[in-house]
């Protein structure tokens, strides 16, 4: 019997095109399709001592070894989503045995057979609209100034300076938000579902300007390449006064932003 607690890093339903023969999973281990009944789950051993309860909750503390396990994870759903369907599962879903797997796809097999056919033949693409704040120290519209009047002459001129320069970043924002608005009707048309995410922290995420669109788009894979030149279509209407505008496509994913109910 194979010692170690299973990982498991989606559900699908069978198929019949192999993974890659090099791949391999979190730990370094190569991921193995366990069936039971009309599903299968897609899992790879792990060792006790880094994925039992105990040393798991200290792992999710350290970022290093938090992100290896991300990346590997990952890297086995995007290996799944060329072949298939996979409902993703959440990082770091741990059973003790294959009994344990079975039981989990048996006690949820509606739930999961419901949402494979919701997902079936779909990718999630996402896609961010970014603006860069205007320096405190530059016009917000990029506009040369006069020499002469580089350098305010009093306190007076200087706050005069400070609060047009602050309305012309306003302002900037306001028609990047309205741009994202006009994007975002226009992607969810050609669209089967949309979720929208609350927008980054730039300090959490470590992406440059204020994110005024986050957005995943549920697209028929065989509608993709549409949806990608309606996205860069798009693009070429962004506001011209705008400096720092900039829109995002990510994907094709698996569907994580639609593996749940819809809220």
């Amino acid at each position: 019997m194979t010692t170690g607690l299973r990982y498991v890093y989606a559900v699908c339903r069978p198929f019949e095109q192999p993974l890659q023969c090099q791949l391999t999973g979190v730990a370094g281990e190569p991921p193995r399709l366990l069936h039971h009944g009309g599903l299968v789950a897609v899992v790879s051993v792990v060792p006790q001592r880094d994925f039992a309860e105990e040393p798991l909750r200290a792992h999710l503390e350290d970022l290093d070894w938090l992100t290896a396990t991300a990346r590997a994870h990952q890297g086995v759903i995007d290996a799944l989503t060329t072949v298939t369907t996979p409902l993703p599962m959440r990082l770091a879903t741990v059973f003790r045995d294959d009994s344990g797997v079975r039981t989990m796809l048996e006690a949820r097999e509606r739930d999961f057979q419901r949402t494979l056919d919701r997902l079936e033949g779909r990718v999630e693409w996402g896609v961010k609209v970014y603006v860069e704040s205007a320096p405190a120290e530059q016009p917000a519209s990029g506009r040369d100034e006069d020499p002469a009047q580089a350098k305010p002459a009093s306190g007076r001129d200087y706050l005069r300076l400070r609060s047009r320069r602050l309305r012309e970043s306003e302002d900037g924002l306001q028609q990047a938000e309205r741009f994202a608005e006009r994007l975002h009707r226009t992607l969810a048309e050609h669209a089967e579902d949309v979720r929208l995410h609350p927008s980054q922290n730039p300090a959490l995420s470590g992406v440059a300007g204020r994110n005024v669109l986050n957005a995943a788009y549920l697209v028929p894979r065989a509608r993709s390449e549409e949806f990608v030149e309606i996205v860069d279509r798009t693009k070429d209407e962004s506001p011209a006064g705008v400096p720092g505008l900039r829109v995002e496509l990510t994907g094709p994913w698996a569907a994580y932003s639609f593996a749940g109910e819809k809220p």
